[in-house]
């Protein structure tokens, strides 16, 4: 009976335990002179999968790479080329990446140096995830018959790719166009404007009309901005902005500049020229008129707008899409329109509007500390990708904490710019904005010393580009205190999530539990998955749970997607599922030992193992146990299972 029950605890696990392939790959070569031959490289990849390109940071996961054997008979013209990928931010590793969904296309052009006939064969290296986890590096063998005479040709698949979720960057640039309105450039324009309109058109129904056509006319010259930014920059250079070093630094100096023009330090303007010509088309009326109307808007509200402008700009061609600015642009015009076709078919509400005072350059002061902010975040990019360690994570938190604090005190009257009036009282919006920012800036000092502080984990640099593990004023240190108790550090141990010391050897971390009489507990994790890391934040960081994982089991992490190469003489090939798997890695080798032992790839996956390598108990994952509770007690029950 104790037996059925065990195997009906384990039959979901063993339902749900599966081995995951989604990228299928296929071969074809296209002769396209007398001695040049291309090579084609089609992945087609399950849906929900993506598949990175050849272009990947260090720190960023295995890129596809394809490695040419015995190139005796032929000669590599130019590198591998691939289609656009896809630009964005990937959770899995905390910063944006290139990829592929759907399918993948890569060619290389070979020029043929011998008359005889031979195999040109090879091997490529690629990885891929889903939103919540990766696979490990997986190795396939090409080959390629290559012969003088023409070969049989194909024709690539068009490339994969995708847009940058265009929602979002319409509602920021929507939410940005509202921030502009209350800027001292546009919102006295609009009783002023409305007026207008009002005033010079015969009939109500004609006012109307001719505002709607204004604001039309505003969206029309912002989407042609966006238009231009496109066209200028082409999608090549805009997919390679997010990843770019020089663009990155380039975009930090440009929001500074944007930032210290909108604390007072100079205006930014226009020629004198452009708004005086623009201002002369607009007496001419009828629709021209109407048009070069919004065109002075545009031209003479340029010192407050031109910086938010700006900075949309750099946000939405940072995603590597063409269409980005396009969709920015409309988004934020569109909010610039609204008003004046809204107040100009009903004039009663300009009675509600606030008058206009110096609140107006506060909006402009507290956008400078927002840019202020955005803009150490393109220099982190920039850090990251040359690795040069100058913005870590502790002082990137540091500097924003900075930034918010001096914003608070500002709206609390404390500071203040040279255009600002004076403050004789402080009102109730200005305080409760005070309140939030005040909030905030106490919220980011625990990440001084480690704490994940998720509602911006997608600005700093990650948890482990950092000065140290433990955060600020922890250094590292054999001897580690985890609830109240003293853990020496054993040979092959390191410090782990929440503190709790774990091997990452599986030989030497049998050995010690062994040693020391407790159970094993093997978590098969990888760097790149994004449940691990739930799983380590919000249930590993329970106070009991900690305990148990530090006190009575030996902890084993095994990454899957370990990139550490294995000497020469521990590589070696083997058969799983059918298919031929190379393991060169550190990562391969764990990724084996839980293919071959517990029939499954995925992560976060965890075992409570005796002495003698027997699992106890059924296994645990993410989805099934990943609550404190349930944690708890199936950790329990492998422990007390250990024991009897």
């Amino acid at each position: 009976m104790k037996k059925l029950i065990l195997f009906l605890i384990a039959l979901p696990f063993l339902i749900s335990a599966q081995i995951y392939d989604p990228v299928s790959w296929t071969f074809s070569q296209e002769q396209i002179s007398s001695d040049e031959i291309e090579l084609t490289f089609s992945a087609e990849i399950e849906e929900g999968w993506y598949l990175y390109s050849q272009n990947i940071a260090d720190d960023g996961p295995v890129p596809t790479s394809f490695i040419f054997f015995e190139a005796d008979s032929f000669q590599l013209v130019g590198t591998t080329t691939e289609g656009t990928p896809i630009e964005q931010f990937d959770p899995n590793f905390d910063m944006v990446l290139s990829y592929f969904k759907k399918s993948a296309t890569f060619s290389q052009i070979i020029k043929v140096t011998t008359d005889n006939d031979f195999k040109l064969k090879g091997e490529l290296t690629f990885m891929v995830c889903d939103i919540s986890k990766c696979l490990p590096p997986e190795y396939v063998e090409f080959e390629f018959d290559i012969k003088g005479s023409e070969n049989t040709s194909s024709t690539n698949d068009s490339d994969s790719s995708s847009k940058k979720g265009m929602w979002s960057i319409f509602f920021i640039a929507f939410l940005s166009g509202f921030a502009a309105l209350l800027t001292p450039c546009v919102f006295p324009m609009i009783p002023m404007t409305v007026s207008f309109f009002t005033k010079q058109s015969k009939t109500r129904a004609k006012g109307i009309t001719n505002a709607i056509l204004y604001g039309l006319s505003i969206i029309i010259i912002y989407v042609l901005l966006g238009v231009g930014v496109s066209a200028v920059f082409g999608p090549e250079v805009l997919n390679s902005m997010a990843t770019n070093v020089y663009f990155n630094l380039a975009f930090f100096v440009l929001l500074i500049v944007f930032a210290a023009s909108f604390l007072g330090a100079f205006e930014l303007t226009l020629p004198h020229s452009w708004i005086n010509k623009a201002d002369q088309a607009s007496d001419k009326g009828g629709l021209v008129g109407i048009f070069f109307m919004a065109l002075v808007l545009a031209l003479v509200s340029f010192s407050c707008t031109g910086p938010i402008v700006g900075t949309l700009l750099v946000e939405a061609a940072s995603g590597g899409s063409y269409i980005g600015p396009i969709i920015g642009m409309l988004g934020f015009s569109l909010a610039i329109a609204l008003p004046f076709a809204l107040f100009a078919a009903f004039p009663g509400w300009l009675n509600s509007l606030p008058q206009s005072g110096g609140w107006l350059n506060s909006v402009k002061v507290v956008l400078g500390f927002l840019e202020i902010a955005l803009a150490f975040k393109f220099l982190s990019n920039a850090d990251l990708v040359m690795q040069t360690h100058f913005l870590e994570r502790e002082l990137f938190i540091a500097i924003w904490i900075v930034i918010f604090a001096f914003l608070t005190m500002y709206l609390l009257g404390f500071l203040k710019f040279s255009h600002d009036s004076e403050l004789k009282h402080l009102s109730v919006g200005r305080f409760f904005l005070a309140v939030i920012t005040g909030m905030f800036t106490v919220y980011m000092v625990p990440g001084l010393w480690g704490a994940p502080l998720k509602i911006i984990n997608a600005f700093p640099p990650p948890m482990h580009y950092s000065e140290s593990p433990q955060g600020v004023g922890f250094a590292n240190t054999s001897t580690i205190t985890i609830s109240g108790d003293a853990h020496q550090e054993q040979s092959g141990q390191h410090l782990g999530p929440q503190g709790i010391m774990v091997f990452h050897d599986y030989d030497l971390g049998v050995a010690y539990a062994k040693e020391v009489g407790k159970p094993i507990m093997l978590d098969f994790t990888g760097w790149a998955c994004v449940n691990c890391r739930k799983m380590e934040e919000q249930v590993w960081s329970d106070s009991e749970v900690k305990r148990m994982l530090s006190s009575e089991v030996v902890l084993i992490s095994l990454y899957v997607d370990e990139r550490t190469k294995l000497a020469k003489e521990d590589q070696y090939e083997t058969t799983i599922a059918g298919k031929k798997k190379k393991v060169k890695t550190v990562g391969d080798k764990w990724t084996v030992l839980q293919i071959e032992r517990y029939k499954t790839n995925s992560q976060p996956y965890y075992v409570v193992l005796d002495h003698d390598e027997n699992q106890l108990g059924s296994p645990a994952n993410y989805q099934d146990h990943g609550k404190v509770d349930l944690f708890k007690n199936w950790l329990q029950e492998g422990i007390d299972a250990f024991n009897n």
